[in-house]
């Protein structure tokens, strides 16, 4: 799946998405690094705000 495929993505689909766990992905929306919106029970991330939060993280 590419990241361009989808407009919305549960946690488990991104971190499925950016090769990272999802216990980091949790981490972030908890931290307020990752924007993420609820739709009743559902977590849903925007592939925008995906994309911004992991241009934003630090280089090496």
């Amino acid at each position: 799946m590419q990241i361009d495929d989808k407009l919305a993505f549960s946690p488990n689909a991104a971190a499925e998405a950016t090769g990272l766990g999802r216990t980091k992905i949790f981490e972030a929306i908890k931290e307020h690094q990752l924007k993420a919106r609820k739709f009743g029970r559902r977590t849903i991330i925007l592939r925008d705000d995906l994309l911004a939060w992991l241009l934003a993280l630090p280089l090496k």
